[in-house]
């Protein structure tokens, strides 16, 4: 089907007008990575200096901003992670939240010495991993992948035992968008008697989440890849009712104590998913976040979720029909069921490809090895857009080769 029909008949696709610059001739391919604002979001700013800021001052606090980083969790929660309320809070960066969830784990569960992740998890997760591993004097036990694919349930059987403490695992790849089996891998894991912690990063508000139905332990994941929080926007955190009386985190800060605002010697963690608090919320970097919750209530996640699905097929579909002959391939699941919102196509120049494609103002990103990966926000992304950018990375691709 050409793109102007499967436009015609898009239930979403007016709302591709509510994002800022979603009607130029930009062709957008890195949704995954930053999302586009919502035009919305120009007058929450400008009316927060002028209003709650400006006019309320420090009241603001006692008013509502105290207590937004468990509001805004809760939101999240219902509208995109599956979790009932009490069991999200949003702050601080995605790398500062797997360092809490990670220390917290292992914590609990003392005497187990190994850490389980991927050696093409994201670098991040790699990294903190592998600090966390240093400081508790933890081994690293590596599940070795195909970058095209992903981590599998039986992979993990295959490496869990009476030493996992934790496993830690990316529910959607950053770079194939492999669909990790969480329910079977969180059974895995929990017949082991370790802790699992989960990186939404590349599934939240794109793919539909069950965190209490898989029985998840822990996640953490960014807010400004598909829900469009902005750069630097906070991350969030999950944490499993179930954890909260036992669970410590790392960082005592004044915002996670029992009473802010004794300032006393001692620092005593308040109940609740709050405990995972450390500094002042950004109050700020909340406020686009909450605007495009508002979107997603209104739209519902399964929708979003079909789009996706229909907008990463027809990539996969042009790839195969235009870029396949110039000997390109596609590193990601073709059975949407295990596919994420992104989709990777490899060809040795492809790092050249996306330079000269940036020139263009046709923006995906690139991914070690030979990966171009096109990124496709589904409330912001027309399938008219798709058909452009495939074009423009044959174009490419003939200029360069």
């Amino acid at each position: 089907m050409d793109p102007a029909s499967l436009d015609a008949a898009d239930p979403l696709a007016s709302y591709r007008d509510r994002f800022v610059g979603a009607d130029s001739d930009l062709v957008y391919f890195d949704g995954n990575s930053l999302g586009r604002p919502l035009a919305a979001t120009r007058d929450t700013l400008a009316g927060f200096v002028g209003g709650p800021w400006g006019e309320r001052l420090i009241r603001g606090w006692d008013e509502e901003w105290f207590d937004l980083p468990l509001t805004v969790g809760d939101d999240l929660g219902r509208l995109v992670l599956g979790a009932a309320p009490g069991q999200v809070a949003v702050g601080d960066s995605t790398t500062v939240l797997l360092y809490k969830a990670m220390r917290a784990a292992v914590a609990a569960r003392p005497g187990r010495t190994e850490i389980v992740l991927d050696r093409d998890n994201f670098p991040t997760d790699r990294y903190v991993a592998d600090g966390v591993a240093r400081e508790c004097g933890l081994t690293l036990r590596w599940i070795d992948v195909d970058p095209a694919a992903g981590v599998t349930a039986d992979q993990v059987a295959e490496v869990v035992g009476e030493q996992t403490a934790l496993v830690t695992l990316s529910h959607v790849a950053y770079r194939s968008a492999w669909i990790a089996d969480a329910p079977a891998i969180t059974r895995i894991a929990h017949a082991a008697g370790a802790l699992v912690l989960w990186d939404l990063s590349h599934s939240g508000g794109s793919v539909p989440l069950e965190l209490d139905a898989w029985g998840a332990d822990l996640a953490v994941g960014c807010t400004y890849k598909y829900l469009n929080g902005g750069p630097g926007a906070p991350a969030y955190v999950y944490v499993a009712e179930r954890h909260l009386d036992t669970l410590t985190q790392p960082i005592q800060g004044w915002m996670g104590a029992a009473d802010p605002f004794l300032m006393g010697p001692t620092y005593t963690p308040t109940d609740g998913v709050r405990r995972f608090l450390s500094g002042t919320p950004p109050v700020l970097g909340m406020l686009p976040l909450r605007d495009m919750l508002t979107l997603l209530d209104e739209v519902g996640i399964q929708a979003v979720r079909d789009k996706s699905v229909g907008l990463t097929s027809y990539a996969i579909d042009l790839a195969d029909q235009e870029l396949a002959p110039l000997g390109v391939g596609v590193a990601s699941p073709r059975d949407p069921g295990r596919r994420g919102g992104h989709v990777t196509l490899t060809h040795p120049a492809m790092r050249e490809v996306v330079a000269a494609l940036w020139q263009q103002d046709v923006i995906p990103d690139y991914r070690d090895p030979g990966g171009l990966r096109v990124g496709l926000s589904p409330l912001s992304t027309s399938y008219a857009e798709v058909e452009c950018g495939v074009h423009a990375v044959r174009q490419a691709l003939d200029e360069v080769s």
